[in-house]
């Protein structure tokens, strides 16, 4: 059988060993399942944004799973016909917090989450008073939260003015957004591993550090979880709005045990699930794109 050729598009600058063995993962499963996939990087794929051809010049496969957030090569490769896994526009509304929870809204539980005012990086925020707006709709505290960042990183939680006004310099003019707090989910969530249209593997991440955030990369640890029923709807229904052929959807504890989203991350690292769960993620994955070229 001839094998088909597609990419693994990945981003050029991030040179850290965790990344690497993700690639590696997404490549040995891709073998084993007879597809050819070569590693690209979006610096070796720099386009021409008239013609949509690459300044190498190099035919394009049909296919390719995009590891990367470079949204405006993904969407004009999109534009020269290939497909991706996952989309640029599933890419484009889980890197930006605010777009998930706009493209979600109505449609599933999420906290209260209030657009922080634009302002632009060289001006800043010259007055602040709309905090006083927001604390009041929240209430203290709430969490402050750069709409672009990964791994907990950008992620601040503000139990009053000062540490409110605190956070907000720290996103120094970038995109922000302001979340209700869930106390009941203090240093705990739920991490789903949604491929295609079924849930791949869950495992509950919790902190005992003290820290709010229960993310691995801030000290969280994770053990293998068994999502009911309904938590896997809400899963599986959420990363199917945002048109994600796999992701990573997290998950809050409600005060009566109800679910809440929280973010979506569709380039979620899975060694620590399949470490947990002993689920193979990348052969999902593989298996799922397979399925749809």
């Amino acid at each position: 059988m001839r094998q088909k050729k597609g990419y693994i598009i990945i981003n050029g600058f991030l040179r850290e060993e965790k990344f690497f063995s993700l690639y590696s993962a997404l490549k040995q499963s891709a073998d084993r399942a007879g597809l050819q996939l070569e590693l690209k990087t979006n610096i070796e794929l720099m386009c021409d944004i008239v013609s949509g051809k690459t300044v190498a010049n190099e035919a394009l496969p049909p296919f390719a799973i995009f590891w990367d957030k470079d949204v405006r090569l993904a969407k004009t490769l999109e534009a020269a016909g290939m497909k991706l896994f996952n989309s640029a526009d599933a890419i484009e509304l889980c890197d930006d917090k605010s777009l998930t929870h706009i493209a979600l809204m109505n449609r599933v539980p999420q906290p209260k989450t209030v657009l922080i005012p634009l302002t632009f990086p060289r001006i800043g925020y010259t007055d602040c008073t709309f905090l006083e707006k927001i604390a009041a709709y929240l209430g203290f505290p709430f969490v402050i939260k750069q709409c672009f960042g990964s791994f907990g990183a950008g992620v601040y939680l503000a139990g009053n003015m000062e540490e409110a006004k605190a956070a907000l310099m720290k996103t120094a003019g970038g995109a922000a957004i302001a979340q209700q707090y869930i106390a009941s989910s203090f240093a705990r969530d739920i991490r789903a591993y949604i491929v295609g249209d079924k849930v791949a593997a869950a495992m509950l991440r919790h902190n005992e550090s003290g820290d709010f955030r229960a993310n691995v990369a801030q000290g969280g640890k994770a053990d293998a979880y068994t999502l009911s029923e309904a938590q896997a709807v809400l899963a599986v229904k959420t990363a199917q709005l945002l048109g994600c052929t796999f992701a990573g959807v997290d998950l809050l504890f409600g005060e009566n045990g109800e679910m809440t989203v929280c973010e979506v991350n569709s380039n979620a690292h899975f060694a620590g699930i399949s470490a947990a769960t002993g689920v193979n993620i990348a052969d999902k994955i593989i298996e799922a794109v397979a399925q749809r070229i």
